[in-house]
């Protein structure tokens, strides 16, 4: 078994967590939120943030309006819906409680009683 397969499941159980994120801060052009994610290593092919995005659309949880662009033609900027904000807020509960959960794991003594370092 290969740690890289691992690591690709965690990064795409949290994508659309992460996309959500993104769009929250005001409305975002896809090729900004590919470059963001990208950069923050949560994915490496732009063929997987379309369908997401028009997954996360199709469910209500977003919304788009098209803008006329000085570099070509007009680009579609992406927003939360109502019941995106609210999804994305109910993520962020799970996400807490996540981590939380990590990190009772986490600190759990090892059987010889040596508790387990955490960065």
């Amino acid at each position: 078994m290969k740690v890289e397969n691992t690591q690709v499941q965690m990064r795409k159980g949290i994508l659309e967590f992460c996309i959500l994120e993104i769009i929250a801060r005001g409305e975002v052009y896809a090729s900004d939120m590919l470059e963001e994610l990208t950069a923050a290593r949560m994915i490496v092919v732009e063929g997987t943030l379309y369908p997401l995005l028009t997954r996360l659309k199709n469910a209500g949880l977003l919304d788009y309006t098209w803008k006329e662009s000085t570099s070509g033609p007009p680009r579609k900027y992406y927003t939360l819906t109502q019941d995106g904000q609210d999804f994305l807020h109910q993520l962020r509960l799970t996400w807490e409680d996540v981590q939380d959960s990590i990190r009772i794991i986490r600190q759990k003594p090892h059987l010889n009683g040596a508790a387990t370092p955490t960065p």
